[in-house]
């Protein structure tokens, strides 16, 4: 007999979570994956085409090549060509042969439009990282280390019950004391519970993690039409008329009124404002995805921990809307799923229970610890 009692008190201290041997706090994720790769690709997709293109600039030399008369000279060819690129203006003749300017400065801000739109890019990040991130780092903590601990309370529970029953006189009494207990809800751990119920209640992570991914979707869009806008005005003229008649040049007469330019980089232009509003365009479903994610709750998880005594958000339809912290919390539970510990023992319980054929035998984790203690045998049929 004594063997059987050290091989029941070996199976239950194995059994026991091990207390975790670093901070926890430090390998927190604060960022669900998808959102993760929405950040590196918005941000980092224009910095990268835009430090390409600087590159090839300073490489190349001028972004402009203007046909400049052939008795100009050389010094005289480098000022139209930078006179025409300071300057920037197309000018042509309409339909009734009037004369008509237009702007092609967008071209020359391009680049720089695109830092702008990475860091437009980085403002939702940072709106969630200074205005949720601290409040949902506490509570992950809190309900990750409570879950934990919730799950070695019922370990020790049944470790007292085997040694309370084994010092029993009257075993028919322990288990009447037993079952009683489950009725009165003594194995009742209410503070976990109490607090996620608490969470339904409360909307300030779900507010900001929606208005971080609207301010995202908005960003998108409006990049979207903005280089829309360019290929429809501009990016399909890479050549124009300059006039350097002006100021001092304006009484010669051995200039010419107009001098063509062709823009050198156009292509390339044209090539990043493609790549970075085709990606762009596929990210936006990625967006609202991660907006959409609220609304129907990560059931799996809480379903999981029910096998924890009286932990019953889901039996008792404490689940009301989805759109709460409870669930951006549930969102977040899932993404550190390796900081939970209980979680996959907790599943092997679950899936045993699924698998055997009286699912009344095991309703909770200490119904399985009681069956592995050799408890269960000892219980009197009824």
């Amino acid at each position: 007999m004594s063997l059987s009692h050290t091989a029941a008190e070996y199976m239950l201290s194995d059994a026991l979570l091990p207390d975790p041997g670093g901070s926890r706090a430090k390998g927190l994720r604060l960022e669900l994956p998808s959102d993760r790769l929405l950040k590196f690709i918005t941000v980092g997709l224009p910095l990268f085409l835009v430090s390409l293109a600087f590159a090839r600039e300073f490489s190349a030399g001028s972004q402009i090549s203007c046909f400049s008369p052939t008795n100009f000279t050389g010094k005289q060819s480098a000022y139209v060509d930078t006179a025409c690129w300071e300057s920037l203006v197309h000018h042509g003749f309409d339909t009734e042969g009037h004369a008509v300017t237009k702007s092609l400065w967008a071209l020359k801000v391009f680049p720089y439009s695109l830092l702008v739109v990475a860091v437009l890019m980085y403002m939702p990040y940072l709106l969630w990282r200074y205005a949720a991130a601290p409040a949902l780092h506490s509570d992950l903590l809190f309900i990750i280390d409570e879950l934990d601990k919730s799950y070695n309370r019922s370990v020790r529970l049944v470790q007292h019950m085997r040694k309370v029953q084994q010092a029993s006189a009257e075993p028919e009494r322990f288990w009447e004391e037993y079952e009683r207990a489950r009725r009165e809800r003594y194995f009742e751990f209410p503070l976990l519970e109490r607090y996620l119920t608490c969470k339904q209640h409360v909307h300030s992570l779900a507010f900001i993690y929606i208005l971080r991914n609207l301010l995202l979707l908005l960003f998108l869009a409006a990049t979207c039409l903005y280089l829309v806008f360019l290929h429809l005005n501009i990016f399909f003229q890479d050549e124009f008329s300059c006039s350097i008649k002006t100021g001092l040049l304006q009484a010669e007469p051995h200039i010419p009124t107009l001098i063509p330019c062709k823009l050198v980089f156009f292509s390339v232009f044209q090539l990043i404002s493609l790549s970075v509003g085709g990606v762009y365009i596929l990210l936006i479903p990625v967006a609202i995805y991660n907006a959409l994610q609220l609304c129907q709750w990560d059931k799996g998880l809480l379903s999981v921990y029910e096998m924890l005594p009286a932990f019953d958000l889901l039996s008792r339809k404490m689940l009301t809307c989805p759109v709460n912290d409870l669930n951006v919390i549930l969102l977040f539970l899932r993404a550190n799923i390796s900081k939970l510990t209980s979680f996959g023992r907790l599943n092997a319980v679950s899936a045993l229970r699924e698998a055997t054929a009286d699912k009344q035998d095991i309703d909770t984790v200490v119904d399985f610890m009681t069956l592995l203690a050799g408890l269960e045998t000892t219980r009197p049929k009824h």
